[in-house]
């Protein structure tokens, strides 16, 4: 399964493998009802208990069809859920940033650095991804750090954090 395409996910993965065993069953018991119905037609077969166990098998098939359908169904709702509270996430996350960026006062410059470094960068990739010299990332930071009355990035980062998590929107 971790070849898939489409698949990208753990609860990907799971939806898709329930889907599959859904089909896989539901074509077991198609298999097995059109047996029944071809030993009732062809002969008066029905109360052999080779016919009853076809019988039973495919009202289990059947039955788990239906349930792995239900849950199927709840796991796609789950994961439609969280990825709504994922992108609300990461919308309230980009709607801190830019209120604290502004609280701060900081410049064009110092707001892309400031992004990349609560993205995670290292000076030597933010100053390679914008153009310029390390030195200028550096002393950018600097400014960023006084300026959010911090003193380095896991200070800078902690911020946001405890914004984020705190429960009534103050921290």
């Amino acid at each position: 399964m971790k070849g898939w395409p489409f698949v990208n996910t753990a609860s990907e993965r799971r939806a898709a493998t329930l889907a599959v065993i859904v089909l896989v069953q539901a074509l077991c018991a198609m298999f097995f009802l059109g047996d029944i119905i071809d030993d009732v037609m062809t002969a008066d077969a029905f109360f052999e208990l080779h016919s009853a166990v076809e019988l039973l098998a495919a009202i289990g098939l059947s039955a788990g069809v239906v349930f792995l359908m239900f849950e199927l169904r709840g796991v796609l709702n789950r994961m439609d859920r969280l990825d709504r509270g994922v992108r609300a996430a990461r919308g309230e996350m980009a709607d801190l940033i830019e209120q604290m960026f502004e609280q701060w006062a900081l410049t064009p410059s110092e707001r892309d650095v400031a992004l990349m470094v609560v993205k995670g960068y290292g000076n030597e990739a933010i100053a390679e991804m914008r153009g310029t010299a390390q030195g200028t990332v550096r002393a950018q930071c600097t400014t960023l750090y006084a300026k959010a009355g911090v003193e380095g990035r896991a200070q800078l980062l902690s911020i946001f954090m405890e914004e984020l998590l705190a429960q009534d929107g103050s921290a």
